[in-house]
């Protein structure tokens, strides 16, 4: 049986979350705390399969606990549940740049946290934090650099050979904030190819998520908008509730969004992104599929496939939070090589080439 340490402030929002983990017999809640300084003695003396982490608290709040088990070493699995506000979003980012797995927003009435989609939601997510990877430390940003820099160099005196137009197509999931700054900071702003990506988030947050991406790279990073032409040296994140396709517009392509139901549970959907390309004028789509739970973007791969030209990079095991997204592709024989990844960012370059 699972131990999940529940910390929030809140009696009532501890009593439900507590009713809903004990509603699976995988799981109990083996210890509460009021604040962050509580949950930090709790977590000194013992070990949980996954902490489920308020942030707006008193004496210690969320972030400054992931400090502190950040300063002295102590290794959690950590669910945030976050507030769907703008500043909520941005200490959601934060919190995920200290090392929380993933996160859940909270309903705005504490009543909503009883339906039955949040519930489902939450469990989901508890599910893919307690069986995660606690993934070691990145590596040093400085021999990173280095090492994308010799990769660089190379593309520049290749680029000439490379023929042909192309798209870089990213899906991420759980693990994915943190692990993209393995990947897009050390993307070069003259890449020779757009690239769009599918992280699964809520509405709110993925602008969050562009911003600090953007703030971190040397390629520009947005939110992806309806009508945004594509260009290359830019980085498009699909925004939070809608799926993102990518269509034909004169002699380019362009963003467009649609408002079909969720699809693996998720919008946006990568499948809808893959599946799109196989309209559009590109040679050659370099899909990457990264640390995430489910199976989003296999089935879209499979269909592009069948219609394009692709090059498929997965992220490798112990590399990933959580192996689901690259292993169905793997399973489903679609990945030509699985990378390390901290390896990602070169091999896009070394397939796109640099303007």
């Amino acid at each position: 049986m699972k131990k999940i340490l529940l910390v929030d402030d809140s009696a009532l929002m501890r009593r439900v979350f507590g009713d809903i983990i004990r509603t699976d017999a995988r799981y109990t809640v083996a210890d509460e705390a009021k604040n962050g300084l509580e949950a930090l003695e709790l977590l000194r003396k013992n070990t949980y399969d996954a902490v489920v982490l308020d942030v707006n608290m008193p004496q210690m709040d969320g972030i400054g606990l992931l400090q502190a088990l950040r300063k002295e070493g102590i290794r959690a699995k950590i669910l945030m549940a976050s507030t769907l506000t703008m500043e909520g979003a941005k200490v959601t980012m934060d919190a995920l740049d200290l090392g929380a797995m993933d996160f859940i927003h909270k309903p705005e009435w504490s009543f909503k946290v009883k339906d039955e989609e949040f519930i489902k939601q939450f469990m989901t997510l508890l599910e893919a934090v307690s069986n995660a990877t606690v993934s070691s430390s990145l590596p040093h940003a400085s021999t990173a650099r280095q090492d994308v820099k010799k990769v660089e160099d190379l593309a520049r005196k290749g680029t000439a050979r490379l023929t042909g137009n192309r798209i870089v197509a990213i899906a991420v999931s759980t693990g994915g904030p943190k692990a993209l700054q393995s990947v897009i900071p050390f993307l070069p702003e003259d890449l020779n190819a757009p690239v769009v990506m599918v992280q699964h988030m809520p509405v709110g947050f993925t602008a969050s998520l562009a911003e600090r991406m953007n703030s971190m790279s040397r390629i520009k990073v947005v939110e992806a908008a309806e009508g945004d032409v594509l260009q290359k040296g830019c980085v498009y994140i699909a925004k939070g509730g809608a799926h993102m396709n990518i269509v034909k517009s004169g002699a380019g392509c362009k963003i467009h969004y649609t408002d079909e139901p969720t699809r693996e549970g998720v919008k946006p959907c990568a499948n809808y992104m893959y599946e799109s390309l196989a309209d559009c004028n590109f040679d050659e789509v370099v899909c990457v599929v990264m640390t995430g739970m489910g199976a989003d973007g296999t089935e879209g791969i499979g269909h592009l496939r069948e219609k394009k030209k692709i090059y498929c990079i997965t992220q490798e095991s112990s590399s990933c939070v959580v192996y689901g997204m690259p292993k169905a592709a793997v399973k489903a024989g679609y990945s030509d090589e699985e990378v390390p990844l901290k390896d990602i960012a070169q091999e896009i370059i070394l397939h796109v080439g640099v303007k």
